[in-house]
């Protein structure tokens, strides 16, 4: 079982494979804070994005290369968003989607579609299935950044959808680890939901 698992990293360097476990591991992290809506879900997001940014770019899988250079300019937005305050209160609590949210999230989602839909065809990458669901996954990554940077309780949502997706997914590709974390990202989206309810339930 552990060899079936594994096998895929006989070939690959100690460096790439230290690199991806402390991807992993900074990224589990970062979901844990992000379900306790704590703003430390933001730096340490940053390591795990920016190193996904270089493994990803070296196994040309563009459509998760985009997800992460954008994940780490959203990191950013979104620590900016959660230390605002108004009057004395956080300007951003956790809410739901209003009207405006639907059509901004229906825009990115379109829009991230048909760029990395492009981006595939410009490079002639569309040559495998892997290319169809990665363009959707990174819809979805966009998306649910998004809701997450301006605390919209159906980030969550998003994100077990793509969640459960990416761990075949990445395990197909030979990323065994990210496969794993996926599938943790799955479990910890499900128990953020959940406590991003009652976070909720408290501020009404």
């Amino acid at each position: 079982m552990i060899e079936f698992l594994f096998s895929q990293y006989k070939d690959y360097s100690n460096v790439f494979i230290f690199l991806e476990l402390t991807a992993v591991v900074f990224g589990i992290i970062s979901v844990l804070f992000a379900r306790k809506n704590n703003i430390l879900v933001y730096p340490t997001g940053l390591v795990s994005t920016l190193i996904y940014v270089y493994i990803l770019l070296e196994w040309k899988l563009f459509g998760d290369f985009i997800i992460n250079i954008y994940y780490s300019v959203m990191s950013i937005l979104g620590w900016y968003l959660w230390t605002r305050k108004k009057n004395g209160t956080t300007e951003f609590p956790i809410s739901v989607m209003n009207r405006k949210d639907y059509l901004i999230s229906s825009l990115i989602f379109t829009g991230t579609l048909l760029f990395v839909a492009l981006v595939y065809y410009f490079f002639d990458k569309f040559t495998h299935w892997t290319a169809y669901v990665d363009t959707l996954t990174t819809a979805l990554f966009f998306v649910g950044m998004w809701l997450m940077a301006k605390r919209k309780i159906e980030n969550w949502l998003l994100w077990i959808v793509a969640d459960i997706i990416s761990v075949p997914l990445y395990f197909y590709k030979g990323l065994t680890f990210s496969s794993i974390q996926f599938l943790l990202f799955t479990i910890i989206a499900i128990l953020g939901y959940i406590e991003w309810r009652k976070f909720l339930q408290k501020q009404i």
